[in-house]
């Protein structure tokens, strides 16, 4: 009787999906919204980069509240991984390993190299394809890969949160300048500038600035945090290991003489 039944389900539900899929013109799918913005994001906005004028200029509320999930979902890793360190350091505190010359050297080469890209991306996201999101990461990687070379430097988590906080206020902050002037909220500011200048697309490059200091600042400071706690721990644990070897070793030998 199961049988049936699922046979029966299974037939109806692939009668549905074939009614439905005949319906569809195949290679012509109503796409009213994206045909609109494709026509009138240019004018509208001014930005060469039609991604750009979707995640900031027609759906810029939805951003803020991607950025303020990945703001939440940092901040509780770092405060369990931060509690994890205390625990670690509090029975160990070793200093710097220096993994080798030539990996700490490049390091500290690819380190302004991985900048520039990213603050290139993020400066000219409303141009070409990247944006705040894309270039915080390399941002965070330039700040990573140090961490890397030589375990246990950290980094300087008062400062990126206060870069954090200052680019998250200021996403904001440009929002409510656009109500003030009678406009929707984070709607693009000042003139739109000639297109594919980087002068251009009013204050979505500015938002992009704030989204991609925001981004690169939590993404810094939870790698710091996957990293520092990994190390400690894992020294701790060998010295804690080696320790009871030998205790065990010499209370073996004292058995036996």
């Amino acid at each position: 009787m199961r049988n049936i039944s699922a046979l029966v389900f299974a037939s109806g539900l692939a009668f549905l999906l074939l009614v439905i899929t005949w319906q569809f013109i195949l290679g012509g799918a109503p796409m009213l919204i994206g045909e609109a913005i494709l026509q009138q994001a240019a004018e509208e906005l001014g930005a060469a980069n039609l991604v750009t004028s979707v995640v900031l200029g027609y759906r810029g509320i939805d951003t803020l509240g991607e950025i303020a999930i990945l703001f939440t979902a940092s901040t509780a890793t770092s405060l369990v991984l931060s509690s994890i360190a205390e625990k670690t350091s509090a029975k160990s505190k070793p200093g710097l390993r220096d993994d080798g010359t030539i990996l700490a050297s490049s390091a500290s080469l690819f380190f302004p190299l991985l900048m520039t890209i990213g603050l290139y991306i993020i400066l000219h996201g409303h141009l070409t394809p990247g944006g705040g999101f894309q270039g915080g990461v390399i941002l965070a990687a330039a700040f990573f890969l140090p961490l890397l070379a030589v375990p246990g430097r950290g980094v300087n988590h008062s400062g990126l949160a206060l870069v954090e906080g200052f680019a998250g206020a200021s996403f904001i902050v440009i929002g409510i300048i656009a109500l003030f002037q009678g406009k929707a909220f984070l709607q693009p500011l000042f003139g739109h500038g000639e297109m594919g200048s980087l002068l251009s697309a009013g204050s979505l490059p500015l938002l992009y600035i704030a989204v991609g200091l925001k981004v690169g600042a939590e993404l810094s400071g939870l790698l710091a945090n996957l990293a520092e706690p990994s190390g400690n721990g894992d020294e701790t644990l060998s010295a804690t290991e080696s320790a009871s070897t030998e205790q065990t070793s010499m209370q073996a030998e004292k058995t036996k003489s």
